[in-house]
């Protein structure tokens, strides 16, 4: 039986996005005290068993977050089950989870930023073919949805 609330952050390759959710969601969760199952994913296999990218990695740990133990990983049906939220990082990511996930899991599929308070983007872009603000952005956004997701879960 489960005990714990599991979140699962959802992107393309799980090299910047997701890895960069799980790591400032998990420093947050921990900070609050809270025991949650935290992880991410990708949804296509360019980059299995890759650290993040590494200016993902400097710039969260610019801003005091750790993503050195990370490794990528595809998504896979099981997460479904395992998971209580899927959160995907924009559209693309979410219609893929959406198309493969039986119906008694879609409730657990969602955007990311439906959680942020601060920022009126629906999703989290990729900066990978960009400079290095988009790394900065990510974070802006990542740690708004963060602290609405921390927020929602105190209140359930």
């Amino acid at each position: 039986m489960k005990t714990r609330t599991a979140i699962l952050f959802v992107c393309m390759g799980n090299i910047c996005r997701s890895p960069t959710a799980e790591g400032v969601f998990r420093a947050r969760a921990e900070a609050a005290g809270l025991d949650l199952e935290i992880d991410s994913a990708g949804t296509h296999a360019y980059h299995i068993g890759n650290a993040p990218d590494a200016r993902s990695t400097r710039h969260a740990a610019a801003r005091g977050y750790d993503l050195s133990c990370q490794r990528a990983r595809k998504f896979t049906s099981e997460d479904f089950e395992r998971f209580d939220y899927v959160l995907a990082m924009d559209h693309e990511n979410l219609e893929i989870l959406l198309r493969a996930c039986p119906p008694q899991h879609l409730h657990k599929v969602r955007l990311f930023m439906e959680f942020a308070t601060h920022y009126g983007s629906d999703i989290v872009p990729d900066p990978y073919y960009g400079g290095p603000n988009g790394f900065d952005m990510v974070l802006d956004y990542v740690e708004d949805a963060a602290d609405g997701l921390l927020a929602a879960l105190r209140k359930n």
